[in-house]
């Protein structure tokens, strides 16, 4: 008797160990700020579709997703980059979204419109004063990102010849650029198009706005890849899930969020 109730408590723990305790893939994601809060709604989907797999998504910035994605401290890294830099060469990248760097005020702020060379002049401290701008006077506060954010060397790139002034404001994710922005009737700043909300006032760029159909036909210049970096050849989970990312789904998620579909 002894025997068969042993008997049955070890078949008991073996099924317990195989079946309730099935180890999940693990996935992390790391990288561009501008693209996380997308990439954490995503996964969420993704999950609750598929049971086995756990994914973490963390910020930092492109630079720290390409790094990351190198050094193995992530599965895929992120990156919201108009060129991919050298050290991303060894990495596979897929482009899974579109996105718009907009140039964002206070909304107490009159001014409407900024051509490309006027950003130029007030990120490189050439202009100083919103009335030389036809604005009222009162001294701009330039905000921008930190080196190695994907959303400043696009934006960099894009405008050209940029050298930033000493005394801007500087913040580590388009998140703190918002919310500067919105506490400062005087400041200027620039973010991904995603993130933009009534908190501030998205300008129009050369009498441009940052819409779907503008960046279609090319009239709006600031817009920027959003790539997704593996090491080697995308393979199992990470591969399905980058695949859940360019479907239909996926693409929905971003477009709905105001992220541009790749398609």
């Amino acid at each position: 008797m002894k025997k068969t109730i042993l008997a049955s408590l070890v078949v008991a723990a073996v099924f317990m160990l195989s079946g309730c305790g099935k180890s999940k893939t693990s996935i992390t994601l790391a990288g561009s700020t501008a693209f996380q809060p997308f990439a954490e709604k995503l996964a969420e989907q993704y999950m609750e579709q598929n049971k086995n797999v756990n994914i973490t998504v963390q910020g930092g910035g492109s630079s720290v997703g390409i790094q990351s994605a190198n050094s193995g401290a992530a599965q895929i890294g992120m990156a919201d980059l108009v060129t991919l830099p050298a050290e991303a060469n060894g990495l596979t990248p897929t482009v899974v979204a579109q996105d718009g760097v907009v140039i964002v005020v206070n909304p107490k702020n009159s001014i409407t419109n900024l051509t490309s060379d006027q950003i130029r002049d007030i990120f490189n401290g050439k202009i100083t004063n919103w009335k030389e701008l036809g604005g009222q006077d009162a001294p701009i506060t330039v905000v921008s990102r930190e080196a190695g954010s994907g959303t400043r060397s696009s934006f960099e790139e894009i405008i050209k010849n940029v050298n930033l002034l000493k005394n801007a404001l500087i913040q580590d994710s388009n998140g703190t650029v918002r919310e500067t922005v919105a506490n400062d009737p005087n400041s200027v700043g620039y973010l991904s198009h995603g993130l933009v909300n009534e908190k501030v006032k998205a300008l129009t760029v050369d009498n441009s706005e940052c819409t779907p159909a503008n960046i279609a036909d090319g009239k709006y210049k600031l817009v920027r890849p959003i790539f997704l970096l593996v090491k080697g050849t995308p393979q199992g989970e990470i591969k399905n899930f980058i695949d859940y990312i360019l479907s239909a789904e996926g693409q929905k998620t971003i477009k709905s969020d105001g992220l541009l579909p790749v398609k």
